[in-house]
Formats: structure tokens, sequence, C-alpha cells
């Protein structure tokens, strides 16, 4: 092992020791650092910030021109996580560095010397939630202690693909524990594991979640985009708090075989990145059939290896959206936003229709919540069954291992949705055959597709949320607004893009349509994104030096 091996491998070991004394301290204290450390931080340049908003096609130009080697970015991108990460506001994104990614950053190196360069992902460090398989030397534990200190037998679907491309996975990142599926009164970002995440434009703000350290790792410039997972939300809105492109993909179109689940039903993968464009690059990496899952088979004839030919500065000329005004009316400054997104859309050439509301809105949440609990547990416990030696093999066994650790796993919140989900029957219950069928009548045939039919639309927008919110482990999150339900319980496609700032808090807007209308979506998003460009990067300040 070569010297900057075995430093990575150091630092992965110290960085675990950081989170541990975190915990024990209490996230109230660093919560409480000043305004002047965060400033000293940013201030500080370093070889690693030249990477600050770099996309990935500018990666792959300055690997082709000899400005460096995969093994110098992943050692750069590796130095801005001690520095940001670890340090200074003390993010508490990435949870885990993967120990070889050096050396497979650098046998990609060897790959371009010989002429064969797999993809535009080759030699790009990119990290993955931590609810992704990878069978390595890396964990996969979804947060949670009961799964820590164990490997996944094999590579999920996503990350062999990721692999294949030529990336490399960096590491894993933080995220809301089992992704916010154990507690009614949670706070996004926080994970037995892994503690409080933080947002990057204001580390006293929550990152939403489940995908938070996904986000907070992309906004902050730790790698060149990251793999996020959604159930309902868990993409769009950290990629909202963060001021990233979040792409929620059609269920199917990305498989979910080794990921830790909630529900098959609206479980899927999908990319979070700086730019429309480098969201489309990995989404091509890691669409494809698999017969581990057998949802993916719809997307045979719908998928697509590269995305980036839909990108379309003018792709709004002509295009029909729709406005879904019941979600607005939260936030004032959310309101004023979208008007000015309005606005922009407008003028880049679209007819608005307003309000081109869902007939079903609102009408179908206690049944998705019912939906939930009943796969839960039966995906879950099949999860487990396969997962191998030493963790719980069944929810019940998991609800007994937090009972046991109650001070380590259950500190700020309990388990309640554990025990409603472990409560539930088997899949053949008339009540979750019920749910389920009203769930896809009202959100699909009736909701985004009547509407989408009966104003003859290319997309509905919404504002994905609000400003993000204060960390509270007392309350848990207060969460504003968001629109993310439709397409989530629809298994439909849906794409924040960064609408604007609330005092210096980000906000997005969504762009959500039919099933696999990707293309579609991308086309107008990244013309939205071109005609406004309202992505800065972040400055790690406190709210207290936010400024209007």
């Amino acid at each position: 092992m070569s010297q900057r091996e075995e430093e990575a491998g150091n630092f992965e070991l110290n960085r675990r020791k950081f989170i541990g004394a975190g915990l024990t301290v209490g996230v109230a204290a660093a919560l409480a650092r000043t305004t002047g450390e965060f400033s000293a931080f940013a201030s500080t340049a370093t070889s690693a910030d030249e990477l600050e908003e770099a996309t990935i096609a500018g990666l792959q130009e300055g690997m082709r021109g000899g400005k460096w080697s995969a093994r110098e970015l992943a050692e750069k991108y590796i130095e801005r996580i001690e520095k940001y990460d670890r340090k200074g506001p003390a993010l508490n994104s990435v949870i885990e560095l993967n120990p070889d990614a050096l050396s497979i950053a650098a046998a990609l190196d060897r790959e371009r010397k010989t002429g064969r360069v797999r993809s535009p992902l080759h030699g790009v460090p990119v990290l993955l939630k931590d609810n992704i398989d990878t069978a390595d030397r890396m964990q996969t534990t979804a947060g949670s202690l009961a799964l820590a200190g164990t490997h996944a037998p094999r590579d999920a679907f996503v990350a062999a693909r990721l692999r294949e491309a030529g990336a490399v996975i960096l590491g894993k990142t933080n995220l809301s524990e089992w992704a916010n599926f154990r507690s009614t009164h949670s706070t996004s970002g926080w994970s037995g594991r892994g503690g409080q995440t933080r947002n990057p434009y204001a580390v006293d703000r929550n990152p939403c979640g489940s995908s938070s350290g996904s986000g907070v790792a992309v906004a902050a410039n730790f790698a060149a985009a990251a793999v996020g997972t959604e159930t309902d939300g868990s993409i769009v809105c950290p990629s909202s708090a963060s001021s990233l492109v979040g792409i929620k993909p059609t269920l199917g179109l990305v498989s979910r075989s080794g990921i830790i689940p909630i529900s098959h039903s609206q479980d899927t993968a999908g990319p979070m990145a700086r730019t429309v464009a480098d969201a489309c690059v990995l989404l091509g990496a890691l669409t494809g059939v698999d017969p581990r899952d057998r949802a993916t088979q719809s997307s045979r004839g719908k998928a697509h290896a590269d995305y980036t030919r839909f990108l379309d500065p003018a792709g709004l000329r002509g295009a029909r959206i729709g406005v879904a005004r019941k979600f607005f009316g939260f936030s004032d400054r959310v309101d004023k936003l979208m008007t000015d997104a309005l606005d922009a859309i407008k003028r880049a050439g679209a007819t608005v229709v307003d309000p081109a509301d869902l007939p079903s809105h609102g009408k179908y949440d206690d049944s998705e919540f019912e939906v939930l609990l009943y796969e839960f547990k039966a995906d879950l416990n099949r999860y487990l069954a396969e997962r191998g030696a030493g963790v719980p093999r069944s929810l019940k066994e998991l609800i007994e291992f937090n009972e046991r650790n109650r001070e380590r796993e259950m500190p700020y919140f309990g388990q309640e949705i554990f025990l409603k989900a472990q409560a539930k029957g088997a899949l053949t219950d008339k009540a979750y055959l019920a749910a389920l069928a009203k769930n896809h009548r009202l959100s699909r045939a009736g909701g985004i597709d009547v509407v989408m039919n009966k104003h003859r639309l290319d997309a509905i927008v919404a504002p994905t949320g609000g400003p993000p919110w204060t960390i509270d482990l007392v309350n848990g999150d207060h969460f504003s607004g968001g629109s993310s339900t439709p397409a989530a319980v629809a298994g439909y496609p849906n794409i924040n893009v960064p609408a604007g700032y609330v005092y210096g808090l980000p906000v997005g807007i969504s762009f959500f349509g039919r099933a696999y209308s990707e293309p579609v979506l991308i086309r107008l998003a990244y013309a939205y994104e071109q005609a406004t460009r309202h992505r800065r990067p972040p400055q790690f300040r406190d709210t207290a030096d936010l400024r209007v």
C-alpha cells in the first residue's frame, strides 16, 4: 500500500472516531460554532478548492489534457472533505470513505493511458447514499448501528453500473436513518451511526432528507455527483435545500436491487448533481434492465444510455407548462420565487396554464402511508434475510435491537413507524390491496394524467419545498410544504432545479410529468436552468450571517 493510500485509510479511521466523539459531546455543541470560524475556513484556499463547481465535462477535459489524473482528483476531493466536512463547519455529510478509492482511480488512469475511456464518468469521483450496497470494504448501514460493522454480499445494480462506467466510488453519504421511515418526529439528516448532517448554506439549518448527505456533499463540492434514493421527496427535497438538480426517475428506470428498501411501489434511486447536464450523465449510467428487479422490465425500449442528448437551451419554446397552484401558499417568499420562475418560463417561450391543479390533490395521503407500512415490513424482511450473518434478520429483530440500544439509537426520537409497520399483515391483505389501488388510481389516471390530458401539458410545475428549517432534535422537522407526493405515489419522474434563495437559503422548483417522460422534463429543466442560472456555491454560514 502506498503512503497516500495509508493516509486515506488513516483519515477514514480518524473520521469514524470523530463521528463517535461528536455524538458523545452532543449536536448542540457542534451547532454553537461562531460565524467567525465558518468564515475562516471558507476563506482558506487550498488545491482542493480549484474543484469548486467543477462539472463532469470539465473534469474529463482536465484528465484528457493532463491537468490532473483520476487519482489526483480523488485526493483533492478527499482533501476537501477533510477540510469542510470533518473540520471547519463539520457538515458531517460523508459517513465513510472508500479505502480503495485511490487504487481504483490509479487503475482507471492506467486504462486511460492505453486509450480506453469507458464513459463520461471514467475516473470521476461520485458518492453513494449509505443504503446502497457495495461489495467492498465499505459498510452499508442505512445509518443504523444495527448494521454497523457488516458488509453487503454483492454490489447493488446501480453500484455495479457505476463501476462499469469507470466512476470512482469515493465513499458513502450520511442519511436520515432508515431513509426517514423510523419515526414521525425525526430530524432529517440524523442517523445513529452518522450523527447530524448540516446544511452548507446555513449550518444550523436542516439539509432535508432522506438523501441528506448526498445533497450536502455535492453542494459542498465533495464529489462531482452523488446517488440518492427517494420514496417520497428524498431526492428532490434535499436537492432543493442544497440548491442542486435532483432527478427522481420513473419507477423501473433505475434498479432497486441491493438498495435497503421502504416500498417497492415507490422506491427509486436517482442522480443528484450541481447541473442538469451532470445529472443526465449520471442518470444514463444508472439505467438498465436488471433481472433482480422486475420493475425494470417496463423500461425496456424506454431507457436511454445518454440523456445529455435531450439538453436544449431553447427547450421551453412552444412547451405547455401547468401550474399545480394548490401546492403554493405556504410561504409568501417562496410564492414570489415561483412567480419569478413562471415569468422566466414564459419569457423562454412556453405557455403557462395556471392553475392546472390535480383533481385528487391531498386525497391519498393516508392510503400512501398505509401502503408504505405494509411494504416496508415485507420488503425489509426480505432484504435482511438475504443480507447475511451479523445483522437483525427481520423488522421485529431490528425493533428489539433499537430497544436494547435505546441510548445510542433513540436519544432524540423513537421508532413508532417501525411499530406500526410490524403490526401490519401480509401483502395479500384486503386493506393493503385497496390502498394500493386507490393510490395508483388517484395519482395516475385521476391525477397527473388527467390534468396533463385536459390541458395538453408537457409538464407540471410547483415549489419543491420551502427554505431549510432550523435543526431541532427536540421537536423534529418543521417541514413547511412541498409537492413531491403526486409523482412519488404515481411512480412518475420529477426533477428539481434551483429556483433562487430566501435570505440566502435555497428553494427549488419541480418539473414532473408522465411515466418515462424524462427526456421531455430534462429538456424543460435544462432550458429553465440556462435561462435563470440560480445556483451558487454555499459559504458555510450561520443563519445569523444570512443576508436578504
